[in-house]
């Protein structure tokens, strides 16, 4: 459940560097993989959902929350929405969007369907990170899949082991005789896994440097000054197809909330692929990960739309009970309008990149955002009283979802620790 960016994550800085390796078109078949054979004409791509769109993924959101299966009719409406053309380039058959318009689409998602809209962020960090850091030949050969809906894009970063901050990795990539790369490791948390057609795997390609107690004041001791907090030394981005020989996804994972997202486990086992397969240098991907915090695109957004649907449940229960002529009622209400307005606004400034640090800006609107998220789904719950205690009524979906969020990748521990790491240098 990694973090993500926009199509406009590094503007005003230095554009990534340009890799001369080609993208090998032909290492690449997906005629197994869900969506891939689906040969049409792709329309203009929206930057926001439609009402047809809502409505049937806030459908299946419920018998995917009562199932726990992987919802896979919500990925079929995302594939044919457009939606996933939303930071792909125009000139690759996108929306061209920037992190506003991802923040606010990824917003109205999550107010009828969790699980899809941490799928549809998932799948924009991804290409992002293609749109960044991508070769010429990766762009014509991938961007305008992942536009037209063939591709759906999963990071596969996290591991059991490894901690919120990516720093122990046991997934390892070694080069091989014939220049490629050979993979062996295990993924988890990883969002849309079996049903992703593309995964953006992170693993260790070469040795971290030594770890040693530096003299202080040493140049040692001024470079760990500078961790990022986020990645290590020697890491490297691979883009792995759904159905590569030996890229094995695992779904028997079984989350409290987000129960649709199809967050499972990912194996690399003896898994080959080209060179053209990296992303990125060979053993930058911290760099990556770090830049993706000055993105703008900000997990709040979910939690801003799980808080959304909570006080509109709030307000269909006072509106069929009749309770709007209670003042103390109302005012309860704005209360929480007043809670979830704010963490839109801190949302919306992050997505604006217009702080003096925006990174900062977009780790303080994950927190801000689902914290309160969490506090209008309890307020509410307990304002629906005994009607918000069925088992069936949406809140509990409600306030699973919106625990769901924090935990997600930076966890909110992780996101303090990046905010305040400056502080101890």
């Amino acid at each position: 459940m990694g973090s993500a960016d926009s199509l406009t994550a590094v503007r005003g800085s230095t554009p990534p560097r340009t890799l001369p390796d080609a993208y090998a078109v032909g290492s690449y078949t997906t005629s197994g993989s869900p969506g891939a054979s689906r040969v049409r004409s792709v329309p203009p791509a929206p930057l926001v959902p439609s009402y047809d769109v809502l409505s049937r993924l806030s459908a299946c959101a419920e018998a995917a929350d009562r199932s726990g299966e992987p919802d896979r009719e919500a990925v079929a409406v995302l594939r044919d929405s457009g939606l996933l053309a939303l930071v792909v380039p125009r000139s690759h058959g996108g929306a061209g969007a920037d992190a506003v318009a991802l923040n606010t689409c990824v917003e109205q998602v999550a107010a009828v369907n969790a699980s899809a809209a941490i799928m549809l962020f998932q799948h924009c960090a991804v290409t992002s990170r293609i749109v960044e850091n991508g070769t010429p030949a990766q762009h014509r050969e991938v961007l305008p899949k992942l536009a037209g809906g063939q591709w759906l894009a999963a990071s596969a970063w996290s591991e059991s082991g490894a901690g919120a901050d990516k720093k122990n990795l046991s997934t390892v990539a070694h080069r091989t005789p014939d220049g490629g790369w050979l993979l062996d490791g295990a993924k988890s948390f990883t969002t849309s896994a079996g049903l992703a057609d593309v995964y953006l795997v992170l693993a260790q390609s070469q040795e971290p440097p030594e770890s040693q107690e530096p003299r202080a004041g040493s140049p040692a001791s001024a470079s760990s000054s500078q961790d990022t907090g986020y990645g290590a030394a020697g890491q490297t981005f691979f883009l792995i197809p759904g159905d590569h020989p030996g890229l094995l996804p695992d779904t028997s994972l079984r989350l409290t909330g987000m129960r649709g997202s199809a967050t499972g486990f990912v194996s690399v086992r003896e898994c080959r692929v080209p060179d053209s397969a990296r992303l990125g240098a060979t053993g930058v991907a911290a760099s990556i990960i770090a830049r993706v915090r000055d993105s703008g695109a900000t997990l709040g957004a979910v939690a801003v739309g799980v808080a959304q649907a909570a006080l509109d449940a709030a307000h269909a229960h006072a509106a069929r009970r009749g309770l709007y002529a209670h003042q103390g009622v109302r005012h309860r209400l704005v209360d929480l309008a007043t809670q979830v307005e704010s963490a839109r606004a801190v949302v919306e400034r992050a997505g604006r990149r217009t702080a003096a640090d925006p990174g900062l800006t977009t780790l303080h609107s994950k927190l801000a955002a689902s914290a309160a998220a969490e506090r209008v789904v309890a307020d509410v719950a307990q304002f629906l009283g005994s009607a918000g205690y069925v088992e069936t009524h949406p809140i509990n979906r409600f306030g699973r979802d919106a625990r769901a969020v924090a935990l997600m990748g930076p966890t909110n521990d992780l996101c303090k620790e990046l905010v305040s790491l400056p502080w101890n240098r």
